[in-house]
């Protein structure tokens, strides 16, 4: 039993996850991946969207969060299908989170946009991903935990990049995104992952 989430895990999986481990692994590797994809925005956006355009240039950049976030996360995954099946649901979560933050965005625009997208584009993630790993009950947590780190670490480093103009300030951005959601993608990896007693799935030893 976990005295954190009051969720049982497997034997297998107690030596390797923990809730801790997986919120500060997840934020310190999703940290790292942010801060690649926002250094292409610091130094490449203006070629990005001379040369690929809006969509293209946003198409590029979802790419590189799957790849390098995949990367990240992917040691946070111990159950075994899930582990197996990764780089789909991963690919497709993302892309549900990235295209539904998007939508909003770019409908309402402005603040209203960031805030709307800050709700869906977290919670189409949570779906996926409660999905994926069987984990439909917890799936209120899961997103709830998304939308939070999700809406903190985007706002903080939003309010940083108006405080610091240019590319500091778009790298501290990405510094706060991804600590942020990287905290609630591992707090999220872990939830869908514990045991409620429903089921009890394989886990990689």
């Amino acid at each position: 039993m976990d005295a954190a989430t009051g969720h049982r895990l497997s034997s297998g999986e107690s030596l390797l996850l923990t809730l801790q481990r997986s919120q500060w692994q997840g934020s310190l590797r999703f940290g790292v991946a942010s801060l690649l994809v926002f250094a292409t925005v610091a130094f490449g956006e203006r070629w990005m969207y001379g040369h690929l355009g809006l969509p293209g240039a946003y198409g590029v950049w979802t790419f590189l969060f799957i790849v390098l976030g995949g990367f990240a996360l992917k040691p946070l995954v111990v159950q075994l299908k899930p582990r197996q099946t990764f780089w789909w649901w991963f690919s497709l979560a993302f892309f549900a989170y990235a295209a539904s933050w998007m939508a909003c965005y770019f409908t309402l625009r402005r603040a209203a946009g960031e805030w709307m997208g800050s709700l869906a584009g977290p919670a189409a993630l949570g779906l996926v991903l409660a999905a994926a790993c069987g984990a439909w009950s917890r799936f209120p947590k899961i997103a709830g935990a998304l939308i939070v780190a999700h809406s903190a670490g985007y706002f903080l480093g939003e309010w940083l990049h108006h405080w610091i103009d240019g590319k500091t300030g778009m790298l501290l951005w990405g510094v706060c995104y991804g600590l942020g959601f990287g905290f609630g993608l591992g707090r999220a990896l872990y939830l869908a992952q514990a045991l409620d007693g429903a089921s009890v799935p394989k886990t990689v030893n």
